[in-house]
């Protein structure tokens, strides 16, 4: 889907320097995340997990731990073991769903959200400020191909397989 009013050829040189970039900021975001977990002392997988369920807080969506462990690819025992980590560490509680008492919800604390925005917040803030300089059609079409390259990620067919030598 292109996001242009006129199509026009894409120079090679210029994609691959947006690739590239887009690239260099995924380094950058995992440094960063690599950062807070350390910090925090917590496993990668556990910054994750919060992401994620600040992700469905945000959107107002509920989350059991098969649906967190399927977000993030874990088994069920590798996902109690994270919920288990954070929830001793206070950053998430499990509750019981008011609607069926019988399904346990995961959800993340204030205390983890404050974490997060002390260490995140900068980034966020100067993100949201370089938007500022941008119009709506702009900014429309980042979060086009933002969100479009998002959907090529996390489609298995778009990636080579790994090679060992």
């Amino acid at each position: 889907m292109r996001h242009q009013e006129s199509p026009e050829a894409v120079d090679t040189a210029d994609a691959m320097d947006t690739v590239h970039a887009l690239r260099a900021v995924t380094v950058q975001l995992a440094l960063r995340s690599s950062e807070f977990a350390q910090r925090n002392g917590m496993h990668p997988t556990d910054v994750r997990a919060l992401i994620a369920l600040m992700d469905a807080l945000r959107a107002g969506e509920p989350v059991t731990a098969g649906r967190l462990g399927g977000e993030l690819g874990l088994n069920s025992a590798g996902t109690t073991a994270a919920l288990d980590r954070l929830e001793r560490a206070g950053h998430v509680r499990r509750v019981r769903d008011p609607k069926d008492r019988r399904r346990v919800l995961v959800e993340v604390t204030e205390g983890a959200v404050a974490l997060g925005q002390e260490h995140f917040g900068p980034f966020i803030e100067a993100a949201v400020a370089l938007l500022e300089g941008y119009d709506e059609r702009e900014r429309s079409a980042v979060r086009g191909f933002l969100h479009g390259v998002l959907r090529a990620a996390s489609h298995s067919e778009h990636l080579a397989p790994p090679r060992f030598r």
